[in-house]
């Protein structure tokens, strides 16, 4: 799933912090409705971060989802889905604490399961 960031929010289009205008994002995943996205390379101070954010931002650029997802429903109707593995309680927070094994299988499923960004990235 590709998307296109076309407004950040917030009265002056302050928000949304580490993703550009104009930029096309593959969708890593969707967590509670949010769309899990690779922050840009160059965002200080972390660059190539997974974080969510609000879809209503974006155009869809290309709907089709990877096969690989596991989709669920929370008890307020909102969707995930999202590679199995990423799908381990704390997974993410374990990134972001900069658990190394984890961060280690986040950038090899990336490397398998997302070429497009792996591509991008590896530029």
């Amino acid at each position: 799933m590709l998307v296109k960031l076309v407004k950040k929010p917030g009265p002056n289009g302050e928000g949304l912090w580490g993703v550009t205008l104009d930029r096309t994002y593959e969708v890593l995943g969707i967590e509670a409705d949010d769309y899990r996205l690779l922050t840009d390379p160059e965002t200080e101070p972390y660059g190539n971060d997974p974080i969510l954010y609000p879809p209503e931002c974006f155009q869809i650029i290309d709907p089709a989802e990877p096969e690989f997802w596991e989709s669920r429903w929370g008890e307020d109707g909102e969707r995930y889905a999202r590679p199995k593995a990423w799908n381990e309680p704390g997974f993410f927070e374990d990134f972001h604490d900069r658990v190394e094994e984890v961060r280690a299988r986040f950038w090899e499923d990336v490397r398998t399961m997302y070429p497009y960004t792996w591509a991008e990235r590896q530029r």
